[in-house]
């Protein structure tokens, strides 16, 4: 049943200590990754397309997929008019099968937390759904992420409740705020993040303004 295999590669994906191992659990979960999420009811990469949507206009320039995973979002932001999209995985066979959906113009392989491969003030706005959660993405990765949005640019981004204050992401929100990088812009309630399956898991999307 697609239920008890999607749980059980969250878990798998959840236990991994390592980048190495994250990028090794999602290299075996790739090719059935969209049906048992979907059976869970994953709402995060077609929901974030209404915060995309909301504070940046289509056609003002490239928006970056930060964790692109299979490439769920790039369709559905291609349908809303958004025709310049990069996406970033750590997974070359999820990199894979978000090529193959016709809507990303660049993909790139890199990991959340190190360098990325483009320069200062190069994206209109970042956005990412999933990534920061246990046992993926640290939020030292925002700095670098917030390093290629242009001023003016917004970062969208979701972050799992168990990690909010455990993985620091509150005190790295503060220090960017304090050091004239980003402002709030808004914040959803903790909803959560899979309509059908682990009704504990929430999540919050918070959109910040690049200054």
């Amino acid at each position: 049943m697609n239920f008890d295999k999607a749980n059980a590669a969250l878990d798998s994906v959840y236990a991994a200590e390592t980048p190495e191992a994250l990028a090794k659990a999602y290299a075996d979960w790739a090719a059935t990754y969209d049906s048992e999420t979907a059976s869970l009811g994953y709402l995060l990469p077609f929901l974030i397309t209404a915060w995309v949507a909301r504070h940046v206009p289509a056609g003002e320039g490239p928006l970056l997929d930060a964790g692109c995973g299979t490439g769920l979002s790039g369709p559905s932001l291609k349908a809303l008019g958004y025709g310049d999209i990069a996406g970033l995985d750590l997974s070359d066979d999820m990199l894979k099968l978000a090529g193959s959906r016709g809507a990303y113009n660049v993909l790139k392989k890199a990991m959340l937390g190190g360098p990325l491969p483009w320069p200062d003030r190069h994206f209109r706005a970042f956005f990412s759904t999933g990534v920061f959660t246990i046992g993926h993405a640290p939020a030292s990765g925002l700095h670098e992420l917030v390093r290629i949005t242009r001023t003016g640019g917004h970062a969208i981004f979701t972050v799992r409740d168990q990690v909010f204050e455990s993985g620091g992401f509150k005190s790295v929100f503060d220090e960017l705020e304090r050091v004239g990088r980003w402002r709030l812009v808004e914040q959803s309630p903790w909803f959560r993040c899979y309509a059908i399956g682990d009704p504990e898991a929430l999540v919050k999307t918070f959109v910040f303004e690049v200054v």
